[in-house]
């Protein structure tokens, strides 16, 4: 059953909101523009450290006695990854040998959903209108119904046991004659069901009467694995182990795959993550900018909002005003950023920021609405 609630925001109300949304927009558009400058900084220096590292690898084709003349350089190397470390759950008694062992833990439990409509009043006030839902799902951490908009749902929700999820790792994992690191033992994947039932060979404990007829408040543990297993490395040789690769700008590399993979491979994907990060970042920093001058200037909007239709057409110019300063603020910002590193492509972007203004400069009036 759905759940409404109405509220009502008077114009005065909205006009300090508005207020206090320049604040909160200006530390938007602080954060934006950090980000972004940061960001530039951050992908020329991690496509120099992969680059260096690239330019001093090698390969260690036989991992099965430390060899000295491999000391200090930079590997590539692929062998089995194994262990004799047995890791064990004491609470509920279940063990493997294994690289790693983890406890993964839901709920199952009533969880609120929500959906909003707000329309603007004649006058300046808004009305909002609430409709809460409710439904079983099973997630992985308690939900407190006491916070649930709807009385009938605040007492419904229980938990017949708390149990914390966690991994162990094997502290001892040999790679031929040497020893992988801390670092690389949490970077080997491939999870596989740990069976907690003979019977069935089922990898889950379930708390509660029946799995096929979950009751609110049931728990289900699952145990999962990650066994020994070929892998490609590419790191500095230390002693009988493995370090980070430290670069000439002081950034440190170190990469490991699952299974045969040729070290130009490994590099590729690295170089594709960082660029991927770098368009992540990029965007995210535009957004920040964007909701952080549509905050700022927002009060605009909210004056006319005594008539409806004409905050509408406002609300419509603001928001493309804003759109086309944060998009060429955010290349001036990146094409400042990279001039250090790479003042060709800082000029190229500041030629399209400009080219972005000439644009906007005239056309501006082709765009507004008449109305």
């Amino acid at each position: 059953m759905a759940y409404t609630e109405i509220t009502r925001t008077s114009y005065g109300k909205r006009l300090g909101n508005s207020f206090g949304g320049i604040v909160f927009g200006l530390l938007l558009f602080v954060a934006g523009t950090v980000l972004i400058w940061w960001n530039e900084g951050r992908a020329v220096k991690t496509d120099k450290l992969l680059k260096e590292a690239q330019g001093q690898v090698v390969e260690m084709p036989d991992i099965s006695a430390v060899d000295p003349a491999f000391e200090g350089k930079l590997v590539h190397a692929t062998g089995l990854a194994a262990t004799a470390d047995s890791l064990s759950d004491s609470q509920f008694k279940v063990g493997a040998r294994a690289i790693s062992l983890s406890r993964e833990v839901e709920y199952y439990q009533w969880v609120e959903s929500s959906e909003s409509e707000t329309r603007d009043k004649l006058g300046g006030a808004q009305e909002t209108t609430t409709t809460y839902t409710y439904d079983l799902q099973w997630v992985d951490s308690p939900v407190d119904s006491k916070e649930f908009h709807d009385p009938a749902y605040r007492k419904e929700n229980t938990v017949k046991q708390v149990v914390e999820p966690f991994t162990k790792y094997a502290r001892h994992v040999n790679f031929g004659a040497y020893r992988l690191n801390a670092g690389q033992i949490q970077s080997m994947s491939g999870s596989v069901p740990v069976a907690v039932n003979d019977s069935t060979g089922s990898n889950v404990i379930y708390i509660g009467k029946d799995p096929l007829k979950p009751d609110v408040g049931d728990v289900r543990i699952t145990f999962t694995k990650v066994m020994p297993g070929e892998v490609s490395i590419v790191a500095a040789v230390s002693g009988d182990t493995f370090a980070p690769f430290v670069a000439k700008s002081g950034k440190t590399f170190s990469a490991l795959r699952m299974g045969n993979v040729p070290q130009e491979q490994i590099f590729e994907s690295e170089h594709a993550a960082n660029k991927m990060l770098l368009w992540v970042f990029r965007i995210l920093g535009f957004f920040l900018c964007l909701i952080g001058l549509r905050s700022i200037f927002g009060i605009l909007e909210t004056l006319l909002k005594v008539i409806p239709f004409l905050s509408s057409i406002v609300g419509w110019g603001v928001g493309v005003v804003c759109g086309v300063v944060a998009f060429v603020w955010a290349l001036v910002v990146a094409a400042l950023a990279w001039i250090t590193y790479r003042p060709v492509v800082a000029i190229a972007l500041l030629l399209i920021a400009a080219a972005a203004i000439w644009y906007f400069a005239t056309h501006r009036k082709k765009d507004v609405p008449v109305a």
